[in-house]
């Protein structure tokens, strides 16, 4: 069985000022540590251990795991904050009645106990799988919110299913009039809209706008994590009902390898400048991301395909048609919406080798010419099911 790792935050539950003011304090003996560390020649550092800080307070295996972080970080100069972080053999996670607890020492000799704030749909299943022995546990990392709500960050790896056989593939394009389409192979497709976000967008880039000529950059900056945000809540919506949706029909995921769009997708500057159109500030990554560490753990399967000649191809027949807006027109006069042709070609694609009949392609492309010029051709995908042209030999 495969292997998928998560990160679990939970706060502490109603964590007394005294002990809030004890983690404070450790955190910054922490990060003055680190940045001790840092005045160290890196040769030397390397050969650090806890015995060499002897009157540092906190435990030798926080102390060890942040000679190790410094010793990561070979580009920093100052930390404003090293967070307290240890393995997984100091610390442990127990069930105490109704509530989880953590238990762990930060100081030499002393171990402490303290209850979790649980969010049971989210969180309870992956805790009783640690419980049970069924999940292994990572690294633990102490933080605090720009709230003041002290949290810890839990590294957590679990076994999942290895992919079941599928009976197709459900191609799923991206973008900004549709944040995703989602198309089952020769059949409907699900549509989320992009026209909110957009608002959105500009909303915040025209509100930032006015603070930033205020000079109120502090509100600038809260308002940018608040948008992230929300970006962030809105691909976990769309991949949790993407992966929901495979499921349902027994298919697997393939979404187009979008690497490198910001640098080889040209923007104008009038595009650039409209915060609903730049695609600088769109998160197809993060959905990306998202979608597939869900499908990995549902036992869906998950590919990536080249993105080549996915939206100019007609998906009935793999011949190069005409992409204007919203639409898509074939050669034949076919017109259907331009998103949906993108995602079932997505679902079909199988490589850059479709059979064709040299003279009904040459007469195609003739079509095809005549309107958008005649550098718009190009070899398309194969399609999984017969293309109606008969093969060549190679001697033809």
């Amino acid at each position: 069985m495969a292997t998928s790792t998560t990160t679990l935050k939970l706060p502490f539950y109603r964590l007394n000022k005294v002990k809030a003011a004890e983690f404070e304090r450790l955190t910054a003996v922490n990060t003055e540590l680190a940045n001790g560390l840092l005045s160290i020649p890196k040769k030397e550092r390397k050969g650090l251990t806890t015995a060499s800080f002897p009157s540092v307070e906190i435990g030798s295996a926080w102390i060890n795991q942040t000679i190790r972080n410094c010793n990561a970080k070979t580009k920093v100069k100052q930390f404003r904050r090293m967070w307290l972080e240890t393995n997984n053999q100091n610390y442990e996670i127990s069930k105490q009645g109704k509530f989880y607890t953590v238990a762990f020492n930060l100081f030499r000799g002393r171990k402490g106990r303290v209850p979790l704030n649980v969010h049971e749909a989210r969180h309870a299943d992956t805790l009783n799988q640690i419980l049970a022995g069924e999940a292994k546990l990572g690294s633990i990392k102490i933080c605090k919110s720009e709230k003041g709500v002290w949290y810890v960050l839990i590294s957590v790896s679990l076994e999942v299913p290895d992919p079941k056989p599928v009976v197709g593939w459900i191609g799923v394009d991206r973008g900004q009039n549709n944040l995703a389409v989602a198309a089952i192979p020769d059949s409907f497709a699900r549509f989320w809209k992009g026209g909110p976000i957009k608002a959105l967008r500009r909303q915040y880039a025209k509100l930032r706008k006015s603070l930033q000529e205020a000079k109120k950059l502090s509100v600038v900056k809260r308002l940018e994590r608040r948008e992230r945000r929300i970006m962030t809540h809105i691909n976990h919506v769309i991949s949790k009902q993407l992966v929901q949706l495979a499921k349902d029909f027994g298919m697997g995921l393939r979404f187009e390898d979008l690497s490198g769009i910001r640098q080889t997708s040209k923007q104008r500057k009038k595009t650039k400048s409209d915060a609903g159109q730049n695609r600088d500030t769109w998160a197809y990554y993060q959905l990306e991301q998202f979608t597939q560490y869900k499908a990995i753990r549902a036992g869906v399967p998950f590919e990536k395909i080249p993105p080549a000649y996915t939206s100019k191809s007609d998906h009935r027949n793999g011949v190069i048609g005409k992409r204007s807006g919203h639409w898509f027109t074939g050669f034949d006069g076919y017109r259907c919406n331009a998103d949906y042709n993108a995602a079932q070609n997505i679902g079909r694609w199988l490589g850059f080798s479709c059979p064709l009949d040299l003279q009904k392609a040459v007469s195609v492309m003739g079509i095809v010419d005549s309107v958008d010029g005649r550098h718009d051709t190009a070899p398309n995908l194969e399609r999984g099911t017969d293309c109606g042209f008969s093969p060549v030999s190679s001697n033809g």
